[in-house]
């Protein structure tokens, strides 16, 4: 197998194997904690701002191939616009959806607070439950909604699947299993447990059976593998595209942590115990890059 063939397995075990043991957990206990899950996505969101800073923007400054330096306004447009472009689509998506969930109004954070408003499940759910009880809810809107949750998913995995993608693109001489790549997409992993059970949990509340919410929360990992394909396509076709490819994957993933993540693993527990999360996180991404 060649080594974007293994990139896109350990992408697949990462993605659709976490979000899927994550809906495998929502359907044995059809509850989740607020407390653990917020600890585990600051600690999660620490270690990947710990390797995104500290190792694929100074990779990205000096790609592997390079004769010379990469110009820093290069670098800092690159993260800019993987930053700006999943804020834009997110933004488009939270506009044309949360209009329509009751609790979310003016008093309502500038953010998600629970990881099935973050991908919209809870969006879907309402609409599902509405058209098994003859409420207004149509067969159409059932779906679209289901449309709107796949590509919220699709906007917040894609990201963390570059990242891999562009990790392995620029670590060819360390092997599959070297090097931060292979960290990272077990950390990517680790995260997206506690995203599977908030994608299985509302569904299975709103009367889908639970193997169906299992494959269901299973598939919702696979847009992953979709970015890591991305990331090491770009990658390899020259130093100047690995930088800009490891420089967008990490804008990319600045606004997952910062604009998704930490405000809701915040809000989910109100304590300073999210914060020394997230540094002891970041701690553990500078150990992993130079121990």
């Amino acid at each position: 197998m060649g080594a974007l063939g293994w990139v896109i397995v350990i992408t697949a075990v990462a993605g659709i194997g976490g979000t899927g043991l994550g809906g495998v957990l929502g359907a044995v206990l059809k509850r989740d904690s607020s407390r653990f899950v917020s600890l585990l996505l600051s600690f999660a969101g620490g270690i990947m701002c710990g390797i995104v800073s500290f190792d694929m923007i100074p990779e990205s400054m000096l790609p592997e191939g390079a004769d010379e330096p990469v110009s820093v306004f290069f670098v800092i447009g690159g993260v800019l616009l993987g930053y700006f472009v999943v804020w834009l689509l997110n933004y488009w998506i939270d506009r044309k959806t949360n209009h329509e969930i009751e609790h979310i109004d003016a008093d309502h954070p500038k953010t998600a607070d629970n990881l099935d408003e973050l991908i919209h499940s809870d969006h879907y759910a309402r609409h599902e439950r509405e058209s098994e009880d003859g409420g207004p809810s149509s067969p159409y809107q059932l779906f679209i909604a289901g449309v709107v949750m796949a590509c919220a998913i699709a906007l917040h995995n894609m990201p963390e699947g570059m990242v891999i993608g562009a990790s392995y693109a620029r670590e060819s001489a360390s092997g599959v299993f070297g090097g931060s790549a292979m960290v990272m997409a077990v950390i990517i992993g680790l995260h997206n447990i506690p995203e599977g059970m908030a994608v299985a949990v509302p569904l299975i509340s709103g009367g889908q059976k639970r193997w169906k919410a299992i494959l269901i929360t299973a598939a919702s990992g696979a847009p992953t593998i979709l970015g890591a394909i991305a990331g090491y396509a770009l990658g390899t076709l020259s130093p100047m595209w690995l930088s800009l490819s490891l420089s967008f994957a990490a804008g990319a993933m600045y606004y997952v942590v910062f604009g998704e993540l930490m405000p809701e693993a915040i809000l989910m527990f109100r304590s300073k115990l999210p914060a020394l999360a997230t540094v002891v996180g970041i701690l553990v991404g500078l150990m992993i890059i130079y121990v």
